[in-house]
């Protein structure tokens, strides 16, 4: 899976608004959609015309259908980590 050949059981996760990240911090992102989505794999979704910021999340095998209150929890998360400046993105604290 990568985002550039999805699969029929993917989805993008569009947030609200865009967070700047650094790089590092798209394997704490990542990790995090993955693992609240009960998905097989994840990848951030940055801006085509700045790519420091992160527009969404991009998950395939999907068992069931995400929620509403789990994708708001995802774009927390983000935003929680551009807020805190999250330079080395390990850590879910």
């Amino acid at each position: 899976m990568t985002l550039k050949r999805p699969e029929g059981d993917c989805y993008d996760i569009a947030f609200h608004a865009s967070y700047p990240l650094p790089e590092p911090a798209d394997v704490a992102l990542e990790d995090y959609a993955r693992v609240v989505t009960r998905s097989r794999s994840a990848e951030t979704i940055r801006a085509a015309e700045d790519p420091s910021v992160v527009t969404g999340v991009h998950v395939c095998g999907l068992l069931a259908p995400i929620r509403q209150a789990v994708m708001s929890d995802i774009e927390d998360f983000a935003r929680d980590m551009a807020v805190r400046g999250a330079g080395g993105g390990l850590g879910w604290s």
